[in-house]
């Protein structure tokens, strides 16, 4: 395999070319050894297919391409690596490849004009009963469809049915970049702006061979973890909120609207649109301003441990966390699982720690884990993690770097292959862009962390009761938008 760093160019010439059977071997043999597919796509070559895979290696902390050319089938990789069941469902979906021996084999995004139509996994038996929620979902909510096989009120089974949109992000950015790019990644899911547009921007900052400044990479630290502050009080109070206890679930949600106003205050954003962009940032922070965030933030971060202190406090609360969903670690390391969700079954998997850069490279953030693979662990994760994003904020606010806020970006390299990894607050965001002889975007890859987690939901909901699927499904707080590209 080939080398590359996060944040990386390598020729297209570079990337080896193997025959399929030994494509397939050094996969399964490198998430043997701890590994893990990050992006594994197709794209069209000459009659074919050429397959492309992204690893990150568990020896080292760098990143690894490998490709190979196919026709109309190859042998499977998910009978022996099941992190790659959603990428080849979709290589199939969209190349008309068959992974022949691939266990499930359904799209991944319903076909236009047959929204809906699809098989379902059953149980049969003459107790087993089938409970069909959405797409459609109360408030404000997109679309996804959850199946559950129910023995009374125990879920044997529950299969999760997405790609009810067809937004086109990703055809969409290819020719570019232009001037639509980077408003393209920051609504690919609004909740995770800075997260994507963080990972577009580094792409093609590895492809113009023009880092951004420090200062821009501090102010972009400053984002994505305010992002995250806000996102993981959110998710703690509607946690709270799903079990009926109210005073959490009630504090959270102003205390969410604090953390976004933060970064409204450096950009005139609240979810920091308009921020990010290659090169650098858009917005920079003067003393008064930094000082004015530094006192709001720690009021802030004062009212948010009080508040989410009365969870682990409350023996109702504790009740239903525990035990509920569990996800075995190894069910998440066969899985590929990140973010919380992984950290949450004692893994360390972090972006910022395992394969950091920008700001990471030069201050980190201790790598937040709890062992129980339950609710809890899940909400211990972002608990811990809100007081150490907060310390990151607060210590980078009051010793930005000087210098400029943007580099001049130049043409992107031709027939080139660059990737991105950012940890997002969902977890791992990887971005791939393959570059044409022009340097224009012949294809754009972008693998939301819910990706690799979706089907963790399904798992933790096994032998569960069907009522703690609100807490279970909250717990992860996957993204629908963030699938549906």
């Amino acid at each position: 395999m080939m080398p590359i760093a996060n944040g990386g160019r390598i020729s297209l010439r570079e990337v080896p070319q193997l025959p399929v059977e030994r494509f397939r071997e050094e996969i399964v043999a490198a998430v043997g050894r701890g590994g893990r597919l990050c992006a594994f796509f197709g794209r069209p070559a000459g009659d074919g297919t050429l397959l492309l895979a992204l690893l990150s290696s568990g020896e080292t902390s760098g990143l690894a391409a490998v490709s190979a050319r196919v026709g109309d089938a190859y042998p499977a990789l998910t009978p022996d690596c099941p992190q790659a069941h959603w990428f080849e469902r979709e290589i199939h979906e969209s190349c008309g490849v068959t992974p022949e021996g691939h266990p499930w084999l359904k799209p991944v995004r319903f076909p236009r004009g047959d929204v809906g139509t699809a098989d379902f996994y059953r149980v049969e038996g003459p107790e087993i009963h089938e409970v069909a929620v959405g797409p459609v979902h109360a408030g404000i909510i997109e679309p996804g469809h959850f199946r559950f096989q129910c023995h009374g009120e125990r879920v044997l089974h529950l299969e999760i049915s997405l790609g009810y949109q067809h937004r086109g992000v990703e055809r969409g950015l290819v020719g570019g970049p232009d001037r639509r790019t980077m408003p393209y990644l920051e609504t690919l899911a609004g909740d995770t702006s800075i997260g994507h547009a963080s990972a577009g921007a580094l792409v093609i900052e590895a492809l113009a061979g023009l880092p951004a400044p420090p200062r821009a990479d501090a102010l972009r630290g400053v984002a994505l973890e305010l992002e995250r502050l806000a996102n993981h009080t959110g998710d703690l109070g509607a946690l709270a909120g799903d079990i009926g206890f109210l005073p959490t679930a009630a504090f959270c949600g102003r205390l969410r609207g604090d953390f976004l106003n933060l970064t409204a205050t450096l950009c005139g954003s609240r979810f920091g649109r308009g921020l990010v962009r290659p090169g650098g940032v858009l917005f920079d922070l003067d003393p008064a301003r930094a000082d004015d965030m530094k006192a709001r933030l720690a009021d802030t971060l004062r009212d948010v441990t009080a508040a989410t202190g009365l969870l682990w406090e409350t023996a109702t609360v504790l009740s239903r966390f525990e035990e509920t969903g569990i996800v075995t670690p190894a069910a998440c390391a066969e899985l590929g699982l990140v973010g919380p969700p992984a950290r949450a079954c004692g893994l360390e998997r972090d972006v910022r720690y395992e394969q950091p850069c920008g700001i990471y490279r030069f201050r980190q953030i201790p790598v937040s884990t709890w062992p129980t693979g339950d609710v809890l662990a899940r909400a211990n994760v972002r608990a811990l993690e809100i007081q150490r994003s907060a310390e990151f904020v607060d210590a980078l606010i009051g010793a930005l770097p000087e210098g400029p806020l943007r580099a001049p970006t130049g043409a992107l390299a031709p027939d080139s292959l660059a990737v991105a990894l950012v940890e997002g607050w969902r977890g791992e965001i990887c971005h791939a862009a393959v570059t044409d002889d022009r340097g224009r975007f012949a294809a754009y890859r972008i693998v939301d962390p819910s990706c690799h987690n979706w089907t963790a939901l399904a798992l933790a909901m096994r032998g569960q009761e069907i009522s703690d699927f609100p807490l279970c499904n909250k717990s992860f707080n996957l993204s629908y938008c963030g699938h549906d590209l």
